[in-house]
């Protein structure tokens, strides 16, 4: 202490030497100057990456000026949106494409023989249980029963409650059901979105307003773990604010809070955590992160996408969790897909608020407009009546207690899966996974040739990266007899032949994910994204006019 002291005298005596005879306007500017340049130099030696990857990143970015070096990147970009081109051909077994309207409108008979041919398209056969995720119960009378009350709600538009006040009641419905669901007092509230990205964006967009009109900050900043969901990316893109994203824990997966607390600063707006979190299917520590939101007053977002309609109900499943909802303090909003584990139909989910303050801030109001008042809960405007309906229909169908029996069959089976691969040589599961979503990775061999040996004995995975792994939520469909032996089974027989006879190149996603991880400049990983989003929409194929 008293060596420190000495050198800081002796730096206040070099100061002074130097500003002996100096004009006091030449002091204050000369100082300013400094303070600038040392604030620049902080900033650019303590950013969220080294110096390493930053400059091997400009570098990359460098040498893609370079003619050769672009048009070489350029002719695999091509090549590679001919081959998804062609994959997505050929998955709907190159039938020509509708290029304009039909002349005259076609027939009922044809309408429906047309919608049966694309419908029966593919080769993934989702109805055994060969999908992760994807379709989460496909019960026929399940099916029936929200077919026919869309159809009675087709032509409904909750925009106008007046007008249809029936859909309204039930939209009102379904908020205050999943309110309860999460413990939610009267004082709870929320809205329908369109999915889970929407209710995330809802979110932020509520605490980003908040920030800036109540608290003042100018420039407020998210807080999400790694693992959280790329939807909260979108909505700091779309909102533009600032995002960090929080390491892991790299045994459990969870979201390191001493990490967060470390990272929360005076622009920080929110704090996320999953319930659970999509690649891994750990549940974040919630209570922990709540306390911070009370300690720094700061609103705590649990992202229940995925799990919504498991969670709470997984206690009377035989499988209680730590508290995730709004019995935990800091707790002020609760995002859950009625779409995935409701098992309503695609393009409905629930964003909840411990009450209708946080709400108001997520409304959009315009009073000025020659239209009239304009003002809306959620991003649209008009809405589809019928998907409030049948997402009503698929709660009001199941019930409590049928909740309870699906969520303890699959919870079940997510169960004996884990501790069925995990007794398979060379492979391990990542963290402990508390709902339905098992990951699986390898040290002895590039997982990705796994998954897509298993896509060609018809299973149809995802596939995750940093780190490398795969993984499968499982649903409704997995639980019938048979579905997890053999999902273990194909996974062991095909570890097996990996290890014992490595292959020499690796192809398919092995390679591609491969090569992504590997590229520093993630803007051209984001151009080869775009080839894929570009062939969703092509029709450059065999076309022809409507008859």
């Amino acid at each position: 202490m008293e060596i420190a002291e000495m050198y800081l005298v002796r730096l206040q005596e070099h100061v002074n030497s130097l500003c002996t005879g100096m004009p006091a306007w030449e002091i204050v500017l000369k100082t300013a100057a400094t303070t600038v340049l040392l604030v620049w130099v902080k900033g650019f030696l303590f950013k969220d990456e080294s110096l390493y990857e930053r400059g091997k990143k400009t570098v990359f970015r460098l040498a893609r000026r370079l003619p050769q070096v672009k048009n070489m990147i350029q002719k695999e970009i091509n090549k590679m949106s001919d081959g998804l081109t062609h994959d997505l051909n050929e998955a709907i077994e190159n039938t020509p494409y509708l290029v304009q309207l039909p002349k005259d409108g076609w027939s009922t008979e044809k309408i429906i023989e047309k919608a049966t041919e694309y419908t029966k398209f593919g080769t993934f056969k989702w109805e055994t249980g060969c999908a992760s995720g994807t379709v989460y119960n496909g019960n026929k009378d399940l099916t029936d029963v929200m077919t026919q009350v869309y159809g009675l709600s087709a032509w409904t538009n909750p925009l106008h409650p007046d007008v249809f006040p029936g859909v309204r009641k039930m939209e009102a419905e379904v908020v205050r059901m999943c309110c309860s669901l999460f413990k939610g007092d009267r004082e709870s509230c929320g809205c329908m979105t369109t999915g889970g990205t929407e209710s995330i964006v809802m979110a932020v967009k509520a605490y980003r307003d908040y920030a800036i009109n109540v608290r003042g900050i100018k420039k407020p900043e998210i807080l999400v773990p790694v693992s959280a969901h790329a939807a909260f990316d979108k909505a700091a893109y779309l909102l533009a604010i600032g995002i960090k994203h929080v390491p892991l824990d790299p045994k459990s997966m969870k979201v390191d809070v001493h990490a967060m607390k470390k990272m929360i600063n005076k622009r920080t707006c929110m704090l996320a955590v999953s319930a659970p979190q999509f690649p891994h299917g750990v549940i974040d520590p919630v209570d922990e992160v709540g306390a911070l939101g009370e300690q720094y007053n700061i609103p705590v977002h649990v992202d229940a996408c995925l799990g919504g309609f498991l969670i709470p109900f997984m206690e009377e499943a035989g499988y209680p969790l730590p508290p995730f909802d709004f019995r935990v303090k800091g707790v002020t909003s609760i995002s859950a897909d009625t779409h995935k584990y409701g098992y309503a139909p695609k393009g409905s989910s629930v964003i909840m608020y411990r009450n209708s303050s946080w709400r108001h801030h997520q409304f959009f109001v315009t009073p000025d407009w020659p239209g009239g008042i304009y003002a809306t809960a959620t991003i649209g405007g008009s809405r589809s009546g019928g998907i409030v309906a049948a997402c009503w229909a698929a709660l009001v169908y199941h019930g409590h207690q049928g909740y309870v029996e699906y969520t303890t069959k699959i919870i079940q089976t997510a169960k004996k899966i884990e501790e069925g691969c995990s007794k398979i040589p060379g492979i391990f599961v990542y963290g402990k996974p508390d709902v339905s979503v098992v990951a699986l990775g390898s040290n002895e061999f590039n997982i990705y040739i796994l998954s897509d040996r298993m896509t060609k004995r018809g299973w149809n995975l995802n596939a995750l990266q940093f780190p490398s792994s795969i993984h499968l939520a499982v649903t409704v469909l997995h639980t019938h007899p048979g579905v997890a032996d053999r999902f273990i089974s194909d996974v062991t027989e095909i570890s097996e032949d990996i290890i014992k006879n490595p292959p020499k190149d690796a192809g398919g996603s092995a390679a591609m994910y491969g090569m992504a991880q590997s590229i520093p400049d993630r803007s051209l990983v984001g151009e080869l994204a775009w080839c894929y989003l570009d062939a969703m929409y092509s029709t450059q194929q065999k076309s022809t006019k409507a008859d």
